[in-house]
């Protein structure tokens, strides 16, 4: 077998057969098709091939591979469902990845305790599903909820649109069990609503993209499941007027459950993407002369006080330049009008290559950034297609590469992005809500922090991984 140089360390074929002794023939794969399955995730058409995808199935297995690693310093890159925008499951020093999908077990429901624990490669819809038979919420819901995993959701510290209302994925984590890149399992905390005791390891692993250990186990806190909800899509003249909407709810004293925005442009892809790929066209018509749209949610277990709430949302948009709202009125409209939101992302990539962000500002300064984003697209020459969950603030922006030659996409539209980065800290905002860094926004990483906050990171990074193998070029 041929030998492949691997940073300071080789994947030998000693190596190799230390690997199949620990997961078996069925969980090792070799051949070019599974490697080119495993180089990409959805991040633009970046591709870095792994020398070999091993499937573990414990976490002791997860030891004795790391305990290898470590003494070889081979890579090793974590990877869950692949559906990441940041590029940080991609393997850039090659070596391992470490596929989590057979984890994927929903260990427990602690009902008289509103817990659960799961293993990282459960999909987190299939895990809200189950939680939901039984009366209780699991609230975090990114877009690709149907086929991410749990485990990439708390690298990410993924949100979704109910995180205006109910918080993102470390507000629902207690406890988890972690594989440290040295091979020694921990738990990082005890099942409790409160902990004083020490740092808070739990909080420090959500959000590290895989770069300091292997999360093998997770417990989450739950809520009781909301019973009723309103549904309404309003549509405004500008981006600008839907946006300082946006803040003037807020300000009125109301919390809705989802805040969700996107322009026409998002809109009209995603009907052709819907009918022309997924064979399931949009039945809702927009209205003539409106150029944004705000899906807003309210939740609860009262319908009147709910009616009342929307009420009051009308009358905060009488200020505003608006057409006329869309009550949805049934279940299979309600689902319709979320199916519009949620194919934004698959239907803009459909269309053509992306470059994917999403931006962070406090609400109050959302128009000044929506506006300043189409200003730098035209400056840079590119045109940008926005989005996402604005009732907290948080901004996707897909650059569009249309007729953009391959050298402008490569060197001035970084310069572009750059742009829209400095603008975002400006506004008192920061590079990413939910999708990470990865190696999209490494580059980026000074205009947010200073050197010294990134040395502080560097130096918990070394504390964990003293080799450094564990996702190695990611966020730094």
């Amino acid at each position: 077998m041929a030998e492949t140089k691997t940073m300071e360390g080789r994947l030998t074929g000693a190596v190799i057969e230390q690997f199949r002794q620990i997961v078996g023939d069925a969980h090792i794969l070799l051949d070019a098709e599974h490697k080119e399955d495993y180089g990409h995730d959805k991040t633009e058409d970046y591709f870095f091939a792994p020398d070999v995808v091993l499937k573990p199935g414990t976490p002791q297995e997860i030891s004795q591979i790391l305990k290898i690693c470590s003494a070889h310093e081979i890579p090793v890159t974590p990877r869950g469902a692949g559906t990441g925008l940041s590029g940080g499951a991609l393997p850039v020093k090659n070596g391992v990845v470490l596929s989590m999908e057979r984890f994927n077990k929903i260990l427990n429901i602690d009902e008289l305790n509103l817990q659960a624990t799961v293993e990282p490669g459960v999909i987190t819809e299939v895990f809200q599903n189950a939680v939901k038979e039984k009366g209780l919420f699991y609230p975090p819901d990114p877009a690709s909820r149907g086929s991410c995993f749990l485990g990439g959701n708390l690298a990410n510290n993924s949100g979704g649109p109910k995180a205006v209302k109910y918080g993102v994925t470390r507000d629902y984590v207690l406890n988890m069990e972690v594989v440290l890149p040295t091979g020694e399992i921990i738990w990082t905390a005890a099942n409790v609503l409160k902990n004083s005791t020490g740092y808070n390891l739990t909080q420090l692993m959500c959000g590290s993209e895989g770069t300091l250990g292997v999360i093998t186990k997770i417990v989450f806190k739950l809520r009781g499941y909301p019973q009723k909800n309103v549904l309404m899509m309003i549509p405004f003249v500008s981006n600008e007027e839907a946006c300082e909407a946006i803040a003037a709810i807020f300000v009125a004293g109301i919390q809705p459950s989802g805040m969700e925005f996107f322009e026409k442009e998002a809109a009209a892809k995603t009907f052709e993407y819907c009918e022309k790929v997924l064979n399931s066209p949009v039945t809702t018509k927009l209205a003539d002369g409106m150029n944004a749209y705000l899906l807003c949610e309210l939740d609860g277990n009262d319908e009147d006080v709910l009616m009342k709430d929307a009420e009051r949302v009308m009358e905060v948009l009488e200020r505003f330049n608006t057409g006329e709202a869309l009550f949805a009125e049934s279940f299979a409209q309600k689902e319709e009008l979320w199916k519009i939101r949620k194919n934004i992302s698959p239907a803009v990539n459909w269309y053509t290559l992306t470059k994917s962000d999403d931006v962070v500002v406090p609400r109050g300064n959302l128009p000044k950034l929506i506006k300043g984003i189409k200003e730098i697209g035209k400056e840079y020459g590119f045109n940008t297609v926005c989005f996402g969950h604005l009732g907290d603030g948080n901004l996707h922006v897909n650059i569009l590469k249309e007729n953009i030659p391959d050298v402008d996409w490569e060197t001035k539209i970084p310069e572009g992005i750059g742009e829209i980065f400095k603008l975002t800290v400006s506004l008192g905002g920061t590079l990413s809500g939910e999708h990470g860094i990865g190696i999209a926004k490494r580059p980026y990483m000074s205009i947010a922090m200073g050197e010294v906050n990134l040395n502080l990171m560097r130096g918990i990074k070394k504390v964990f991984d003293p080799k450094g193998i564990l996702n190695p070029g990611k966020i730094f």
